[in-house]
C-alpha cells in the first residue's frame, strides 16, 4: 500500500482534478482494502482496483457536496476545447505518475516550505506529525500548512502533465529536498516502534532514479542518488536481530551491501568530475568515504572534516552543524568538539527539542573521559526522543556507564 498510494493518488488526480478530494477518496479506498484484501486476498490488479474504488468514492463526494456540475464548468472554461478529453485514470501513463505528483506539488505559487510539507504528505505517505517533527514545529501548524497548499494547487488550476523544461528548473531544488527528506524519514524514523522504514527508503531512491532518468546530467540529481545508495547500502548492518541500534563504528561491514556502494560510487565519481559540487554532491562524497573504509578506525575523518567544512560554506544548517561537530571530535578532539557544541547550543534555538545535540554531547563526554556527565547526557536525550529504538540504545549506553562505574 505504501507503493501504490502515490500512484494511485497520481492516477485519480491525473483524471478528475480535486486534489484535496482526491486524497480523501483515495484514504477510502485504502480503507476499503485493509479490510477487504485481509479477507479475500489481493486482486489480480491492486492499483486498479484501489483507483476503481477511490474514483467511485470521488464521485460520490462530489455529488454529496452538490459541486460537480458547477466544477465542471468551471474546468470547461479553463481547459482548451482539445484537452477535454483526459486519458482514463488506469491507463498507463507516459510519464511516472507519482514522478508528475512530484513535480505538481512544487507548485512555484507555494512557499519551500509548503512544498515539501503537501508532497510528504501526498508522495511520501508520511502523517502530518511526523513532517511537523521533520520541521520541528507544532503538528497543528503543520495541518495548516498542508491544507493551505492544498487549496493553493486547487485553484491553481494546473493540469496534471509532465512538467516542461522550465517548469522543472523552477521545481527542481524542492522536488530534491522532498526526495532527501523521504528518504531519511525511511532510513532513521523519527518516531515508533522501529528504528527504518525501507519501504520509504526505496519509494525515495526510485522517485530519485526516475528524476535522474529526466535529467541524466545534473550533478545535484546525481549526487543526490549517490547519497541515498551509499548511505541505504548499510540498513542491514545497522540493527541486531531484535532491533536494537547498531551504530556504524560497531557494524558488521560484511552486512554492507556491496552492489549499492558501486552503483553509488560510479555516480559520485562522474558528479564531482562535472564541476563545483553541491551540497548532495559533498554528503554523497561524505558517505563514500565512510563505505569505502574497511572499518571504523580507518576511515578517513580529516577529509570528511573538510567536506563538512566546504558543506557548511554551501548549506549552513543545525544538523550540517552537528555533524560537523562529531568530525572535529573524530578528526580532532572530543574537548575541541564540545566548545564548538556548546557554541552551537547557544546560537540556535531549535535544537534544545531535539533529542540529537544531546546524544552527541553524552558520546562527547564519554570520549573525553567524563562518564557521570555522559551518563546523565545519554538518559536525557532517550528522554527526548521519540523513537523507541534511540531510546533503548541511549539508555543501554547510559545503564553500561552505570555498570563500569
Amino acid at each position: 500500500m505504501r507503493r501504490l498510494a502515490p500512484q494511485v493518488l497520481g492516477a485519480v488526480v491525473r483524471r478528475y482534478g480535486h486534489f484535496d478530494a482526491a486524497e480523501d477518496a483515495v484514504q477510502e479506498a485504502f480503507l476499503a482494502a485493509s479490510a477487504q484484501w485481509a479477507k479475500d486476498g489481493l486482486p489480480a490488479d491492486p492499483r486498479a482496483w484501489l483507483i476503481t474504488v477511490a474514483s467511485r468514492r470521488l464521485t460520490d463526494l462530489l455529488r454529496s457536496e452538490q459541486a460537480r456540475r458547477r466544477r465542471e464548468d468551471l474546468v470547461a472554461r479553463s481547459i482548451p476545447p482539445d484537452r477535454w478529453l483526459a486519458p482514463a485514470a488506469d491507463r498507463p501513463a507516459d510519464a511516472d505518475d507519482a514522478l508528475i505528483l512530484l513535480f505538481l506539488c512544487c507548485h512555484p505559487a507555494l512557499s519551500p516550505a509548503s512544498q515539501i510539507a503537501l508532497t510528504l504528505r501526498a508522495v511520501g505517505g508520511l502523517s502530518t506529525a511526523e513532517i511537523a517533527r521533520a520541521f520541528l514545529v507544532p503538528e497543528a501548524t503543520m495541518t495548516r500548512r498542508i491544507t493551505r497548499a492544498k487549496q493553493r494547487i486547487r485553484d491553481s488550476g494546473l493540469p496534471f502533465e509532465p512538467p516542461g523544461a522550465a517548469d522543472r528548473a523552477d521545481r527542481l531544488g524542492a522536488v530534491l529536498h522532498v526526495l532527501y527528506l523521504v528518504f531519511t524519514e525511511g532510513y532513521a524514523v523519527t518516531a515508533g516502534p522501529d528504528l527504518q522504514r525501507p519501504d520509504l527508503a526505496a519509494e525515495a531512491i526510485r522517485l530519485a532514479r526516475l528524476v535522474h532518468r529526466l535529467l541524466p546530467d545534473d550533478g545535484e540529481v546525481t549526487g543526490l542518488l549517490a547519497l541515498m545508495l551509499l548511505t541505504d547500502a548499510r540498513r542491514a548492518a545497522r540493527t541486531g536481530p531484535d532491533g536494537t541500534l547498531i551504530p556504524m563504528a560497531e557494524q558488521d561491514r560484511t552486512l554492507w551491501n556491496t552492489d549499492l556502494i558501486a552503483e553509488g560510487l560510479a555516480f559520485i565519481t562522474r558528479a564531482l568530475s562535472q564541476g563545483a559540487p553541491g551540497p548532495y554532491q559533498l554528503q554523497a562524497a561524505i558517505a563514500a568515504l565512510h563505505d569505502e573504509a574497511p572499518n571504523a578506525e580507518a576511515t578517513d575523518w580529516p577529509q570528511i572534516l573538510a567536506l563538512y567544512e566546504l558543506l557548511l560554506r554551501i548549506r549552513d544548517n543545525p544538523v550540517v552543524r552537528l555533524n560537523h561537530v562529531v568530525a572535529v571530535a573524530m578528526a580532532h578532539s572530543p574537548q575541541e568538539a564540545l566548545d564548538l557544541l556548546t557554541r552551537l547550543e547557544q546560537q540556535e534555538d531549535r535544537l534544545p527539542a531535539d533529542h540529537r545535540p544531546t546524544a552527541v554531547r553524552a558520546h562527547l563526554l564519554e570520549m573525553a573521559g567524563h562518564p557521570a556527565e555522559a551518563r546523565t547526557a545519554y538518559a536525557a536525550a532517550a528522554r527526548r526522543t521519540t523513537s523507541l529504538p534511540q531510546q533503548r540504545y541511549l539508555n543501554a549506553r547510559a545503564a553500561r556507564l552505570t555498570n563500569d562505574r
